[in-house]
């Protein structure tokens, strides 16, 4: 957090401007505006970070360093556990115990009434054993009016009828337990279940967290069927083995291509990645290179928005990027250790003709877009990839919890309209896997605007105007 502080205090210094102008161009509070560069405080979000950036003139390369240092600070403060108060831990201790011993009670009813053999009832509940300072139980003759036989001097007292009845159901039930036991021990040495069949080895191991799967031949299944499989290498009906399966129950990707990382050497599918995306669809270093179209009519479409809100305007309208797309995508792991991204690659979804949509221009009449480093996607290909230009290094990186990437994509397009997405290769150790890269949860969208009217909001207008320039 105090890296991030350093940094924002270093930028406002560098402005000239006070802390009262800065906030008043920011839309917040001095005070707010003091704790952010005092570290006192993490903006939940980017862009109060981003705007104060670039309003004391940050260079593309400080840009990407506040957000490096925001991505850590925003990561500290989210392990920071909220203090609990001592009464709601209390509370919360005593109704987890409570629940526990509920769970507890019902498992064993449960395992009670499925053990007991066909035809014969569970096991009758324990009785409670009577408390010796509670007051006896009246005798039932005395209820009725009948008077009780009077003892012999020096016989025994007689016991109550009721605790009798009682101590009798406590030790038949005991008797009961006894039995059952005795006939689960004896079916789970026999190797069978409660209806004579065969049990399963791994289902029992799995149950057990004491002991694994058996990787013994022959033993791997219930079935004489599955002993004969085993017998055979594990050949099914079509004489081969069968694939390994990935998260989702289906073949691996390494599987299904016959080759790449396999059990032959060591690698194994992750079923959890070890690296989270950040991806920001509207990335653009200024407004000047961002054009939409949008299906309706000039003076349906409101005015441009501010280059933070663009994601809003465009979720509002239903607006697709016009020519190209520049995304922002941050690459972060998720512990201490080293993860290697090995590559990126582009999936299309659907092409299809470019859409008969109005072009709006945003912020017409500044210049070309600042030449970043960066990686390039040419949609139009047949098969689209991901190359960097203007010096970027190309894969493989490295990033870990404490060191992020940041990457920049830029994918153009000029005859078609493409529906696409990324996907990022990463490996750690024996581990790896493959991250899906789109637009929360759906696929990024471009489409070419060759031939479309295009449309623009001039300086010091109040309204879009047509552009000489088309397309």
């Amino acid at each position: 957090m105090a890296s991030l502080a350093e940094l924002l205090r270093e930028l406002k210094e560098r402005s000239g401007h006070s802390y009262g102008v800065l906030a008043k161009r920011l839309h917040m509070s001095t005070s707010t505006l003091h704790r952010y560069c005092n570290g006192d405080a993490v903006p939940t979000e980017f862009a109060p970070v981003e705007r104060f950036a670039r309003l004391c003139k940050a260079t593309p390369d400080e840009l990407v360093e506040v957000h490096r240092r925001w991505i850590l600070a925003d990561a500290d403060r989210r392990r920071k556990p909220e203090p609990q108060p001592p009464a709601a831990a209390q509370r919360s201790a005593a109704a987890q115990r409570s629940a526990a011993a509920q769970r507890s009670a019902a498992a064993q009813r449960s395992v009670a009434a499925q053990q007991s053999p066909a035809g014969q009832q569970p096991p009758v509940p324990r009785a409670p054993e009577p408390d010796p300072e509670q007051e006896p139980e009246p005798d039932p003759e005395s209820a009725t009016g009948t008077p009780s036989q009077p003892s012999e001097p020096g016989a025994p007292p007689s016991r109550s009828p009721s605790r009798s009845r009682r101590r009798s159901t406590v030790i038949l039930a005991a008797a009961v337990a006894a039995v059952v036991g005795l006939g689960s021990v004896a079916l789970a040495l026999n190797g069978r279940d409660d209806d004579g069949h065969k049990r399963n080895p791994s289902s029992a191991a799995a149950s057990d967290p004491d002991t694994g799967p058996s990787d013994a031949p022959g033993k791997g299944g219930g079935t004489d069927e599955d002993e004969k499989k085993d017998k055979d290498g594990g050949k099914g009906k079509k004489g081969g083995p069968s694939a390994p399966l990935s998260k989702k129950g289906a073949p691996s990707p390494d599987a299904s291509r016959g080759g790449g990382k396999g059990p032959d050497t060591g690698s194994v599918q992750s079923d959890i990645d070890l690296v989270t995306t950040r991806t920001k669809p509207y990335a653009f270093d200024d407004p000047c290179g961002m054009d939409f179209l949008v299906n309706r009519k000039p003076g349906e479409v409101p005015q441009q928005p501010a280059v933070q809100d663009t994601a809003g305007w465009v979720g509002d309208l239903g607006a697709v990027s016009s020519g190209s797309q520049y995304i922002e995508v941050t690459v972060q792991g998720l512990g201490k250790e080293t993860v290697v991204l090995e590559g990126m690659d582009v999936r299309v979804q659907s092409t299809s003709a470019p859409l008969a949509w109005n072009n709006f221009q945003m912020a017409t009449g500044c210049g070309g877009n600042v030449s970043t480093k960066s990686f390039h996607v040419d949609l139009d290909d047949a098969a689209p990839r991901v190359t960097p230009k203007n010096g970027q290094r190309d894969f493989p990186y490295k990033v870990s919890e404490n060191d992020p990437e940041v990457f920049y994509i830029n994918a153009d397009v000029a005859s078609h309209d493409v529906r696409w997405y990324l996907e990022l290769r990463w490996s750690s150790g024996k581990r790896h896997g493959v991250l899906r890269v789109d637009d929360q949860n759906k696929p990024f969208r471009t489409s070419s605007s060759a031939g479309r009217p295009t449309y623009g909001w001039p300086p010091g207008a109040d309204k879009w105007e047509r552009q000489l320039q088309d397309g």
